[in-house]
């Protein structure tokens, strides 16, 4: 059984595949505080550098072989140009100075994966299986049905998250993992796949958003809809943990 393990603190995890170690993370969102202020003329100071810090960083402490990004590297939906461009220039340089690097197409990511495509190995946005046991999708768009038959299959997209209140009233906003099994009829778009996976069904393990300014699903608040086609239905138990671990129990009943 293929192990993902995330980092405890960190949204980010490590894929064990036997012979490699592979360091996972979900929506980056490069160039975020450009596609604010055009968006929503909301002023941010970058945080460009301590992004690109914290991914190299993260590849050196975990001694990981390889980064696979879940899709979402940038913020912007086209052809990166002008800040966001050199963000990116900066950024893949950086990681790829170290170990090689993976982008799982998002639906943020058409014109990163054109523009850097000799610099980076591109899976497709119906996602893809490293070794022979994890599988890696966006989750924007039905995945292909061949992602079952991996031991775990890793996405973004959603940016879940939690609000937690206090006895007085006082909430935050804290991002989370989900973890469960996979209901393979919910999981693929005509809701019958090629046969159902020996043994054990998949763990689907949905990651935080690497990139904080970036939004999310309150999973546990009402009125909330998930934003991957397949969710909630392909997840219909599983837990939700904050990134320090702590595990906060059935996502479905926070």
């Amino acid at each position: 059984m293929a192990r993902v393990e995330p980092v405890v603190g960190e949204p980010a995890a490590v894929a064990d595949l036997g012979g490699e170690r592979v360091l996972l993370v979900a929506d980056v969102h490069a160039g975020i505080e450009v596609g604010l202020r055009y968006e929503r003329g909301v002023e941010l100071d970058s945080r460009a550098d301590a992004r690109r810090e914290r991914l190299c960083d993260l590849v050196a402490e975990t001694d990981a072989d390889r980064l696979v990004v879940l899709g979402d590297l940038a913020h912007r939906i086209g052809a990166p140009d002008g800040d966001e461009c050199a963000e990116l220039e900066t950024l893949i340089s950086a990681v790829t100075d170290r170990v090689p690097m993976a982008l799982v197409e998002g639906n943020h990511d058409a014109g990163v994966a054109a523009a850097f495509a000799d610099d980076l190995d591109v899976i497709g946005a119906g996602g893809g299986v490293l070794g022979d046991s994890v599988a890696v999708c966006h989750g924007h768009t039905w995945p292909d049905p061949a992602l079952l038959d991996a031991d775990v299959v890793c996405m973004g997209h959603e940016h879940p998250q939690v609000r937690l209140e206090d006895s007085v009233g006082g909430s935050r906003v804290e991002r989370a993992w989900l973890r469960g099994r996979i209901e393979p009829g919910a999981f693929v778009e005509d809701g019958s796949p090629d046969g159902t996976p020996d043994g054990d069904l998949p763990e689907l393990v949905v990651f935080p958003g690497f990139n904080e300014r970036s939004g999310g699903t309150w999973v546990n608040v009402d009125g909330q809809s998930f934003l991957a086609p397949f969710l909630p239905d392909a997840l219909p138990a599983g837990d939700a943990y904050l990134l320090d671990g702590t595990r906060l129990g059935e996502y479905r009943r926070l």
